[in-house]
């Protein structure tokens, strides 16, 4: 993973559109089958909307049904971070870019083989890159 990026809150505000500052520098998320790419089956690799890392690849992409993408398994175990969530009521376990601190989503141990993990993570969190 390259260096750590740190932005000021108007830095963030000026890059990012409103959908990911929302989501990447507030927690928010996307309503449930509304994100550009919870439905993409094209290959390729999904990098982080604020920083350009690679997170996940569309190798890993399946159908949860959730209503947003789901992966079974970043790129790399460094691409991404995991913190406790207690918001809402609930516990949960967040996925954060590794690179820019950005907010991805939750991950969740209701996925398919061969990790058994579900990483539920909102399109505007994301930009997709198609393999040609």
């Amino acid at each position: 993973m390259k260096a750590k990026i740190v932005k000021t809150d108007e830095q963030w505000r000026q890059e990012l559109t409103p959908e990911q500052y929302q989501i990447l520098r507030r927690k928010g998320t996307e309503r449930a089958f509304t994100g550009p790419y919870w439905n993409t089956k094209d290959k390729g690799i999904y990098r982080c909307a604020g920083c350009g890392a690679e997170l996940f690849s569309s190798d890993t992409k399946y159908d949860s049904g959730c209503g947003w993408p789901s992966f079974y398994a970043p790129m790399r175990n460094d691409a991404i971070e995991e913190a406790p969530d207690y918001s809402h009521g609930m516990v949960r376990t967040e996925v954060l870019c590794a690179r820019c601190g950005g907010h991805l989503g939750h991950v969740f141990p209701d996925g398919p083989r061969p990790t058994g993990l579900r990483y539920c993570i909102n399109s505007y969190a994301l930009k997709f890159e198609k393999k040609e």
